[in-house]
């Protein structure tokens, strides 16, 4: 896959307490990413993690636009 296309704003939907940190594909009736993400949702923890794990795959900047109480986020990559 190429992570290039990443850029601007990117919906995701969250799966958080996975076995571990994974894209899981395109949901096309909700036109989001599916993330499977290991960190617990308490805390800010699961946010951390999903912010680490694009950071990384993109090697862009990456925050929560929208969604920091949702399964389902707004992110921003630059």
């Amino acid at each position: 896959m190429n992570t290039n296309n990443f850029s601007g704003r990117v919906k995701i939907l969250v799966k958080p307490n996975a076995k571990k940190d994974e894209l899981l594909g395109f949901d096309e009736s909700r036109q989001a990413w599916k993330v499977a993400i290991s960190a617990p949702p308490e805390d800010n923890k699961a946010n951390i993690a999903v912010i680490k794990f694009f950071s990384k795959l993109t090697k862009k900047k990456v925050r929560i636009v929208s969604g920091l109480t949702s399964k389902e986020k707004l992110l921003s990559i630059s």
